[in-house]
């Protein structure tokens, strides 16, 4: 069976994560082909009033869980924003962190995705704002609950991963 019909073949779970210190959102959708569906989306929170370290735990926790439930076969993680804050922007860079090593740790293929991609990707321009991101996903999965904007991003970031991992796995394939 060639590789393009090994692809079509099976259903593909994945998982967009959108990292945050507060909220890290998360979103399941299923790729069959090229038909996408959603199976869950929500958010991870860590409670402000704990250190950095109990918060980060809380997140490590609360995606252990996701991932369990979910049993994703391969995640997409959002690239760091950085902003003009050093010391936000290093908060955030440790959430990611969480947001990488928890699906790694699994033996999860992890891919990376830059905020401008995933916009593009979504809505079509590398700058939108998260209200043309929630609908557009509403629109490509109309049966997603989406109770919040991470939950969208982290949707958007999975649908980037759907339409861009069959270059991957071609690149891969070609090189093993």
């Amino acid at each position: 069976m060639g590789l393009d019909r090994r692809m079509a073949a099976s259903t593909i779970r994945i998982i967009g994560i959108d990292p945050g210190l507060r909220r890290t959102g998360w979103g399941v959708l299923d790729l069959t082909g090229n038909a996408l569906a959603f199976v869950g989306a929500g958010c991870v929170t860590s409670d402000e009033r704990l250190g950095l370290a109990e918060r980060l735990l809380q997140i490590h926790a609360g995606l252990c869980a996701v991932l369990d439930a979910q049993a994703p076969h391969e995640a997409a993680v959002e690239q760091t924003f950085v902003n003009r804050d050093a010391a936000a922007t290093l908060k955030l860079g440790q959430a990611r962190g969480i947001a990488l090593l928890v699906p790694a740790s699994r033996g999860l293929p992890v891919a990376e995705y830059a905020p401008n991609l995933v916009k593009k990707t979504v809505i079509g321009t590398g700058h939108g704002d998260k209200k043309q991101i929630r609908m557009m996903i509403q629109v490509l999965l109309p049966k997603a609950r989406v109770d919040s904007d991470d939950a969208a991003d982290a949707l958007a970031i999975a649908v980037t991963h759907a339409h861009h991992r069959a270059s991957r796995v071609l690149a891969k394939a070609l090189a093993g």
